[in-house]
């Protein structure tokens, strides 16, 4: 068996109690800078969690995480900022802010990558065989924020909010643009055979939705739809992040292709993702970041890994574990996490 083979067992619900959750552990470059080298020694004992070659590649950019870009623009035409070194920064300047810029607005070339050069698309189907090859799963990924959150990085969020109330068409002129363009680039890739098309978009705020359930009804969940259906129709399961109160629209998600859900537990709530996800798609579950990881004890933190696992845990799959490691959080804490994932990650195996 390879790990592809594992993975799609797990994925859609096919193990039958014998492999491990699957649980990863991702390191922000911010974290990097925050704690060094006592970093790099924690993850070297958690190959389970953090991957055989523990990191190695990014604490070797430390040095160049450190250089905080100032004024990027990306092709979008989008102008960022970033106010700390490591971390994804924010959207300060937004090219159609005005919508008398629609009118000569160029999106970019979904046939270009972000440096403005060709895509080698040869290149991307000699990558994506050898993981083939090699028994991984055949995976291709777009990035952070490539649907709602492109909405607003275009406009800006005020200006966003106000369109979906009171400008319908041009939002939804807009929206159409931006699938467009993933479309074609899916065009591209999906006949090179994929496992896995993973999307990011942020939706919810702490306790609800960004907008309301309606709304996203309306403009949000066609254009995932599109998107995500042709990755399902050429067999490619559909993994979509999303940070943020999700609950009203979990089912929404299933419905427009999703095939594996990724909620952040507390804001969520353990009896609502198990309610409505448990059995019905595979769940990416999110670990706290917020309050016990990186302000509980050791032994808190073992009891919440623990309490989410044992309800939210299958022999028959379905449930992989993710927690992404940020600045403020103690090394003990962070080890506690890795620790708890490696005690609990066989808890529905045989023997």
């Amino acid at each position: 068996m390879t790990a592809r083979d594992d993975w799609l067992k797990v994925v859609e619900m096919r193990d039958e109690g014998a492999l491990p959750i699957p649980c990863r552990g991702a390191v922000s470059g911010a974290a990097w800078l925050e704690h060094g080298k006592a970093l790099e020694e924690v993850v070297l004992r958690y190959p389970e969690v953090f991957g055989p070659a523990a990191s190695r590649d990014d604490w070797d950019k430390v040095d160049e995480l450190r250089r905080v870009p100032e004024g990027r623009t990306d092709e979008w035409g989008c102008k960022w900022s970033h106010a700390m070194a490591g971390l994804e920064g924010q959207v300060v300047g937004h090219p159609l802010a005005d919508w008398d810029a629609m009118g000569h607005y160029q999106p970019p070339d979904p046939m270009v990558d972000h440096e403005g050069k060709p895509i080698d698309w040869e290149g991307v189907r000699s990558g994506l065989e050898a993981s083939r090859a090699g028994g991984d799963v055949v995976s291709y990924g777009f990035e952070h924020g490539f649907l709602f959150m492109r909405l607003y990085y275009l406009r800006g969020f005020e200006n966003m909010m106000m369109d979906m109330a009171s400008e319908p068409d041009r939002v939804q002129q807009l929206i159409d643009m931006i699938v467009r363009f993933y479309e074609r680039r899916l065009e591209r890739v999906l006949p090179m055979g994929l496992d896995l098309v993973s999307f990011a978009d942020d939706l919810g705020m702490q306790h609800a939705l960004t907008i309301s359930p309606a709304m996203w009804r309306r403009y949000i969940k066609p254009a995932y739809a599109r998107l995500f259906g042709m990755c399902r129709d050429a067999g490619a399961h559909v993994y979509l992040h999303s940070d943020g109160y999700l609950v009203d629209i979990m089912g929404d998600l299933m419905e427009a292709g999703c095939t594996i859900e990724n909620p952040q537990d507390l804001c969520n709530g353990l009896e609502n993702i198990r309610r409505n996800l448990k059995g019905k798609v595979c769940i990416d579950l999110d670990i706290d970041r917020q309050s016990v990881v990186p302000f509980g004890t050791p032994q808190q933190i073992d009891l919440h890994v623990r309490t989410f696992v044992e309800a939210l845990g299958s022999r028959s799959g379905g449930l992989t574990v993710v927690w992404g490691i940020y600045p403020g959080t103690p090394l003990e804490n962070i080890e506690a996490v890795a620790a708890a994932m490696c005690r609990y990650r066989g808890m529905f195996c045989d023997g």
